[in-house]
């Protein structure tokens, strides 16, 4: 085999090596809670007894900002835990996320992405 066949081939391995690595980023799309800072999800969490949209109102009156928190059908990318929050009866993960579309009647639309913060649900066991 010659050095330029060789080092072709080489490089073609390589190629598919490195192209195959690659994966695409996954986004989900659903009703969530966003919010504008880490302590407004926090005090969403202090102040949720069941009903998302009296708490959203709650902590969207003591912000003095009608949309701290709002409640969104959304596509957005999963960023990075950023703690654990809890109250009386649940655990919620608080994660920031990327915003990068928005449902409207529609469809289904990109929008600048944008980050905040959201809430996930953690079940917790009794050891």
């Amino acid at each position: 085999m010659s050095f330029a066949a060789l080092h072709l081939s080489f490089l073609a391995l390589s190629t598919a090596l490195l192209c195959s690595s690659v994966q695409a980023m996954d986004y989900e799309v659903g009703k969530s809670l966003v919010c504008d800072t880490q302590s407004e999800a926090e005090r969403f969490v202090a102040l949720y007894s069941g009903d998302p949209q009296a708490t959203i109102d709650a902590v969207n009156s003591d912000e003095s900002n009608p949309a701290a928190c709002a409640l969104v059908n959304i596509a957005y990318l999963r960023g990075s835990q950023i703690g654990i929050a809890r109250n009386r009866n649940n655990a919620f993960e608080i994660v920031r996320i990327l915003v990068v579309g928005v449902d409207s009647a529609d469809g289904l639309r990109p929008v600048k992405p944008s980050a905040y913060f959201s809430l996930f649900g953690v079940k917790e066991y009794a050891v």
